[in-house]
């Protein structure tokens, strides 16, 4: 039941260009995730941006697409694995074209606040609004 919500966003999502269509389906792929972590009882924190500037949001993405690695690591779940393989595939492809960009000034990942699942991923949306509105 949960692969018909993607299905119906890749029709949607057909007539937009390649890199906001590609954003789009991680903002499914996030939502799909934060729902089957309702059933899990992962207490993790995870680094979190939660008020990243404009010209901070690749490194913010990248901050992000690794601390979505203990996700996979607290959750053993093959569901929520094979969704964060292909949401990570998916943002790295986007960001493939600002991969020598550098961006000054903004936190390193370790330097954020420590944050619970559902805030890291309520956050997570919000950056990848980012790229979407810009791109």
């Amino acid at each position: 039941m949960l692969w018909g919500t993607t299905d119906l966003c890749s029709c949607i999502s057909a007539g937009l260009p390649e890199t906001e269509a590609n954003w789009q389906y991680v903002i499914n792929d996030l939502k799909t995730v934060e729902y089957l972590l309702q059933s899990s009882h992962i207490d993790a924190t995870l680094y979190t941006e939660s008020d990243a500037h404009p010209n901070c949001k690749v490194t913010a993405m990248r901050c992000f697409l690794l601390e979505l690695r203990v996700i996979l690591h607290e959750s053993k779940n093959a569901a929520i694995y094979e969704i964060i393989e292909n949401l990570t595939m998916l943002a790295n492809s986007s960001l493939s074209s600002m991969e020598n960009k550098t961006e000054l000034g903004c936190k390193e990942c370790e330097e954020l606040e420590e944050k619970n699942i559902k805030e890291f991923l309520k956050s997570f949306v919000h950056i990848v609004q980012m790229f979407i509105n810009t791109s």
